[in-house]
């Protein structure tokens, strides 16, 4: 679903959008953690949840529907954290399990446009190498964020993931020059202050956590 939906609104020009997505994934993940594995939400959190609300609503009036890309990315990275959090296998094991339940459906899928004749792979040299240095950029940060979603709070890997949507948007604004009305600026900019605060709030209890370990 995650990826299907990212590469759709990629060549459908929705970067923008989609890096919205990325950045409702902290709070999912906190929603996410409330409800399933009974954390608690700390006041800040609370703050950057219902700001958040409010850019959602903004962008939701400005698109004159719901932002479903958006939505159905953090909805779906957010369950597939939680599953990882909740199984406990390790990085590459996990990885393993994952390509190998996804091979045979994809494979399935190569054989009907290669039968058709509509099958990139192996047609142009260009086309191949990248089609199979997309797969490294992609296997690479799965296997790395298999491992660090065993080892950290769902919290510390959602702040971490700021990066993702930040590179997408700039490359939407900056390289694909989507348009960008001002009432999505407003949307966008209320969102970046929910994030700000709930930044603070896990910069805060980690620093806090370390301080009691050291005394």
């Amino acid at each position: 679903m995650n990826w299907n939906t990212y590469i759709w609104a990629t060549n459908n020009n929705h970067v923008v959008e989609a890096s919205l997505g990325y950045y409702m994934n902290p709070l999912m993940m906190i929603a996410f953690g409330v409800i399933f594995l009974k954390e608690k939400m700390r006041n800040l959190q609370w703050v950057s949840v219902l700001i958040a609300i409010c850019g959602v609503l903004i962008l939701s009036f400005d698109y004159g529907h719901l932002p479903w890309i958006a939505f159905a990315l953090a909805l779906s990275w957010g369950s597939y954290s939680l599953i990882k959090k909740q199984l406990g296998l390790g990085a590459l094991e996990g990885l393993a399990i994952e390509t190998l339940m996804s091979f045979f459906p994809y494979i399935i899928f190569l054989v009907i446009l290669g039968s058709r004749g509509e099958n990139h792979f192996g047609n142009n040299t260009k086309v191949t190498l990248l089609l199979i240095l997309a797969g490294v950029l992609t296997a690479v940060p799965l296997l790395f964020f298999n491992g660090a979603a065993r080892r950290l709070p769902l919290s510390i890997v959602g702040l971490l993931q700021f990066i993702t949507p930040t590179l997408t948007f700039s490359i939407g604004i900056w390289v694909r020059h989507e348009q960008m009305s001002v009432g999505r600026w407003i949307g966008f900019l209320v969102i970046w202050v929910a994030l700000g605060f709930l930044g603070v709030d896990i910069v805060r209890s980690g620093s806090s956590r370390d301080n009691s370990l050291t005394k």
